[in-house]
């Protein structure tokens, strides 16, 4: 396989390497998703030295540049002893992490990156560097979360929340026809507290029931349209949390798909309390596409 092409809407993949076990995980899912795609691997490692390089002397800055070469060496040949074929390229950047990924993915590659960085602080269930990646990206992010050697389930799992989602349902498609696999697309909407008591569905939430269902029907047909090979199952859920809900469902999914949503109101990038929440707690890899159209700035 020579890496140069690949089905449409889908790019070359970057990923990011710190010498981390969550960086080298995420390499290796790279590695086998550059090649389902049939596109090239960029392995990129950034140093972050730009912004110091006054305060240092040549010497002391070669320090970092040759540690990252070698770095990248190292994770070439555990990609190459698996993956021969694939055609890999490295990047050493000088300039910080997450600028660095999206400098290398340009306008239609997908980054990759560990869910835990060097820094190893137990709290920090995100690491930095992913969550500023995520946070900021304008093309797909994923989070390789889950087991070093996952088992499959032989599932792509979709979180649809509304008809603009629909390229999130499209990015999540390729993804199943690329492993050959069933898409199952999931919509959850939140109740309210559970009190204990069941009563009656009133006229107003059978009416936003019916409202849920339809928005998730016009997403599935759309996508039964477009992708009739992929074998597709359109579910919908209330829960007392859709976050909970969500990442419940990734124990069966060999990927989770979902809109990379920003929370409002706040200077700077920021994620949305769902989205956040898969980040940090899925228990598969999660992809993050980069949400157009109305409401995407939803906190959902």
């Amino acid at each position: 396989m020579d890496g140069t092409t690949g089905p449409p809407g889908l790019g070359r993949v970057v990923v990011g390497v710190d010498g981390s076990p969550s960086a080298q995980a995420a390499a290796m899912w790279a590695a086998h998703e550059a090649v389902l795609r049939g596109r090239g691997l960029c392995l990129v490692h950034a140093t972050d030295t730009d912004s110091v390089s006054p305060f240092f002397t040549p010497a002391q800055l070669a320090q970092p540049r040759r540690a990252g070469q070698e770095l990248l060496d190292r994770t070439v040949a555990a990609v190459a002893a698996r993956h021969p074929d694939l055609a890999v390229v490295t990047e050493l950047d000088g300039g910080p992490p997450a600028d660095s990924l999206r400098r290398a993915a340009a306008l239609s590659g997908t980054i990759v990156v560990g869910h835990r960085g060097r820094g190893g602080f137990s709290s920090l269930l995100l690491g930095s560097v992913g969550l500023m990646a995520a946070a900021a990206a304008t093309t797909p992010v994923v989070v390789v979360r889950g087991a070093v050697e996952p088992a499959e389930t032989g599932t792509v799992l979709a979180a649809v929340r509304d008809e603009n989602d629909l390229g999130c349902a499209r990015a999540a498609a390729r993804e199943a026809l690329l492993r050959k696999v069933p898409l199952r697309l999931l919509h959850v909407w939140g109740t309210g507290p559970y009190t204990g008591v069941r009563t009656p569905l009133s006229n107003s939430e059978k009416s936003d029931a019916r409202e849920h269902v339809r928005a998730l029907a016009e997403v599935a047909d759309r996508v039964r349209e477009e992708f009739p090979e992929v074998a597709l199952r359109a579910e919908g859920e209330k829960s007392h949390s859709v976050p909970g809900a969500l990442v419940e469902a990734s124990r069966h999914a060999d990927l989770l798909v979902a809109g990379g949503r920003r929370a409002p109101g706040y200077l700077g990038p920021t994620l949305g309390r769902t989205t956040l929440t898969l980040l940090q707690h899925a228990h598969c890899p999660v992809e993050l596409i980069p949400r157009h159209g109305p409401g995407h700035g939803s906190t959902s």
